[in-house]
């Protein structure tokens, strides 16, 4: 991690801390989590996971704790992205885990409330981001964005009766830390009497006996974090839990959203510059035809673009998070940070592979768990490509005609 000219000497040893910790406990435990063949493996007790978790509290590193820190926010804002990209540089899916886990914390702290921030704000809570259901994936962001339009089949609803919102119906296998959440951020479709009416963010304890599971998914990349379904059988919350009601769609779902896609812009610039680095360590290393093949112009060339790709994405990143920090969240800007990181991790990791060559497909080497790290991000937090309507559609209402 480069230095910055003007940040202050505490913020550069916080760096380095986490620096640290992601080189000797992210990516050991990454590697090991990645290997095991049932996902349900993961979340074992006695798995390595739980250590993570217990190392990374110590820290007091997370959004939560950086955003009570008093800091000015400019300087927060800048040390967050900083710490972010350091998360993802050690591995995506324990940094997708370890960041996502505060949203409800940081949802509570939102809201205002003194019960709220009492029963959820607590740093050895594990959260999820509860989103998507089964019948929908990233146009839940384009129906909750919009109260006019809804799914006609909504899989998750919370209706109004008495004193209590009543929460039934399912999300889907990619919710993540869905198997080991003590208490979710959970948006569903908000019914007060006469059907669904928009998308509202709720806080939602995990632990009640309404609430169920299903095992993890077994899928490609990012497999040490854990995604799973969740189950509403007629759960029971005040009605104080719904902390972003549909009718306040600009703050309410733009800000969720924001705040995710600028984490993940943080987290697959780290991404980009750990498969940069391993593939310019290893052109290096690498001896074919009597030298290492870095001697190679068309290599130097390859290494060069990873280099400027990871550099913009840095410079994007880190200015999204600033500015939505700063003067207020943009979701556009957001969403061009998160389809740029993304999409900078997957290409430079692609052709990273191609520098390792074969062995760019041997598990042992770091590189095939990058790129299948990196493909992932392109769907979660929102399909890139739907992503981008969503964008426009945000850029097009906001501009006079």
């Amino acid at each position: 991690m480069e230095q910055l000219i003007d940040m202050p000497a505490e913020d550069w040893a916080v760096l380095e801390t986490v620096e640290r910790f992601a080189r000797e406990v992210l990516r050991p435990a990454g590697r090991a989590l990645d290997a095991l063949a049932d996902p349900a493996q993961v979340i074992e007790p006695g798995s390595v996971l739980w250590d993570v978790f217990t190392e990374y509290r110590a820290l007091g590193v997370d959004s939560a704790e950086l955003g009570a820190s008093g800091m000015p926010p400019a300087r927060e804002a800048r040390l967050r992205a900083m710490i972010g990209e350091l998360l993802g540089w050690g591995d995506a899916g324990l940094a997708m885990s370890l960041e996502v886990s505060s949203f409800p914390r940081i949802l509570a702290r939102l809201s205002g409330r003194p019960t709220l921030i009492e029963r959820f704000d607590r740093p050895e809570a594990i959260g999820c981001w509860a989103v998507t259901e089964p019948d929908q994936g990233t146009d839940m962001f384009l129906h909750g964005s919009d109260p006019l339009r809804k799914p006609a089949h909504p899989s998750c609803v919370a209706v109004l009766d008495g004193e209590d919102w009543v929460i039934s119906g399912q999300k889907s296998a990619w919710v993540s830390n869905g198997s080991i959440a003590t208490a979710a951020a959970l948006f569903c479709q908000v019914d007060r009497g006469q059907g669904p009416i928009g998308v509202g963010g709720f806080l939602v304890p995990l632990d009640p006996p309404d609430v169920s599971r299903d095992k993890p998914v077994d899928k490609l990349g990012q497999r040490a974090l854990n995604q799973g379904e969740l189950f509403f059988d007629d759960l029971r919350v005040p009605l104080d839990h719904l902390v972003l009601p549909p009718d306040e769609k600009s703050f309410g779902g733009d800000f969720a959203l924001s705040f995710a896609n600028s984490t993940m812009g943080s987290t697959f610039t780290g991404v980009a510059r750990a498969a940069y680095e391993a593939a310019l360590d290893y052109a290096q290393e690498r001896i074919q035809g009597g030298g290492p093949i870095i001697r190679h112009q068309n290599v130097q060339g390859k290494l060069f673009s990873m280099f400027r790709a990871v550099q913009a994405s840095e410079a994007l990143s880190r200015d999204v998070v600033i500015r939505n920090t700063v003067a207020g969240h943009s979701l556009p800007r957001s969403i061009a940070s998160k389809v740029t990181a993304t999409q900078t991790a997957f290409d430079v990791a692609s052709e990273a592979l191609g520098i390792f060559g074969a062995n760019g497909l041997n598990r042992a080497y770091p590189i095939e768990k990058i790129l299948r790290d990196a493909r992932a991000s392109m769907i979660e937090d929102g399909s890139n490509d739907v992503l981008g309507l969503l964008a426009v559609q945000r850029i097009v209402a906001r501009t006079p005609t």
